[in-house]
């Protein structure tokens, strides 16, 4: 039933996101592009809900007098998981739609493939999902960099993992196990290194393939090193398949894991029972605040569900984030605007208020001082509030 109710809330808001929006906005519109996967991948729930949160940030500014008096349009495209078709996507948005700014989509390969694009174009873009490291370090050394993010950035959310399991584990024997693609090796490569500045040496590091349903080889092994605590780095369905693994073999370690848990597809595979024993980093939650549980209750009322809240909270604020740069900037222009986003007045988000979020070297919005680590419970992303979470300090988040 879950499932199919998600499949209809997806295909209900991208239908309203493609009908009409183009011929809709007009001249003076102040236009900005959402590039993502929106239909293809499992990671498509990330960019449908992500859209959600833009659209609804630019409906707020436009009940209050728009930007710089203008309407602001989101014009959206679904790039189906694929860098050609994000390519094509983004050379349209900003040759003929006209774009004056981007938001980024779901997977860190494509929106990597089609960067150079609103480099070369002066197009000020902030990565509301991605999290790749490069997304924004690929230009920083080329200044203006014109790309900002207000995402969780990997290396950040495996500090946070990494500092959780240094005091979660009681033998000091921590183990590793990640995907063989990009996204898991690169996760599993930072967890060695941030570990090791934990004094940690993993006890066992093992990888799957992103289409294997049955570790349970590879988690026998973990088990026999002793390990008491599991970093997992993978996409939601492959997270699922290790909880129901590690279910098979009876062995049930302390087991974190990034913000890919999020998606749907982990909770409906591993179920509710074993989805609560894993816990994983999120930005926010939707009871987090009164804010942002209204932000929550207009998004399911006007679409009637929500899959992933935390990617449509980052995406509602990466929009407030440019329109209070144009606001300050005076002009839709991508120069002014690059230079007063590095240069931003406080901007009240629904994850936070953003003092002065970017720099010239700086251009990540979120920080680990800004993650929780939060697990399902009774269908819902609550945060995790033991003993160990208020055991970490500052001098635990090491990098």
């Amino acid at each position: 039933m879950r499932k199919t109710i998600l499949k209809q809330w997806r295909a209900a808001v991208l239908a309203a996101a493609m009908t009409g929006v183009a011929s809709a906005a007009t001249a003076d519109d102040i236009k900005i592009g959402f590039n993502s996967d929106m239909s293809a991948t499992g990671s498509a729930d990330f960019g449908i809900s992500a859209l959600a949160g833009a659209r609804e940030a630019a409906d707020e500014l436009n009940a209050a007098g728009g930007v710089l008096g203008r309407k602001v349009v989101i014009v959206a495209r679904d790039d189906v998981g694929a860098p050609p078709k994000a390519i094509q996507n983004t050379n349209e948005l900003v040759n003929n739609e006209k774009v004056v700014a981007m938001l980024g989509g779901v997977n860190s390969g494509n929106m990597l493939a089609w960067l150079h694009i609103v480099e070369q174009k002066k197009i000020p873009t902030i990565s509301p999902v991605a999290t790749a490291t490069d997304i924004t370090a690929r230009y920083a050394k080329q200044p203006p960099n014109y790309v900002f993010r207000v995402s969780m950035r990997d290396r950040d959310q495996i500090a946070l993992l990494a500092a959780y399991a240094a005091r979660a584990s009681k033998n000091g024997k921590i183990a590793i196990i990640a995907d063989t693609t990009g996204y898991g090796q690169q996760g599993a490569k930072d967890a060695q290194e941030i570990l090791a500045l934990h004094n940690v040496t993993p006890v066992a590091s093992e990888k799957f393939g992103p289409q294997d349903t049955d570790m349970t080889s590879q988690l026998n092994k973990i088990k026999a090193s002793g390990a008491d605590t599991l970093i997992v780095y993978a996409l939601a369905d492959s997270n699922a398949h290790v909880m129901r693994s590690l279910e098979k073999i009876s062995y049930f370690p302390v087991t974190l894991a990034s913000w890919a848990n999020l998606s749907p597809p982990f909770l409906r595979i591993a179920g509710p029972d074993l989805a609560q024993k894993m816990i994983f980093t999120a930005s926010i939650t939707e009871d987090s605040s009164p804010q942002s549980k209204a932000l929550y209750d207009t998004l399911v009322k006007r679409d009637g569900s929500l899959s992933t809240y935390v990617m449509a909270a980052q995406a509602y604020d990466s929009v407030k984030l440019l329109a209070a740069a144009m606001t300050q900037a005076k002009t839709t222009d991508g120069d002014k605007v690059q230079a007063a986003l590095e240069n931003l007045e406080p901007v009240k988000g629904v994850i936070k208020t953003y003092n002065k979020p970017f720099s010239a070297e700086n251009h990540e919005a979120l920080t680990v001082k800004d993650f929780r680590l939060v697990r399902w419970v009774n269908g819902k992303v609550v945060s995790v509030d033991d003993a160990t979470v208020k055991a970490i300090t500052p001098a635990d988040l090491k990098f």
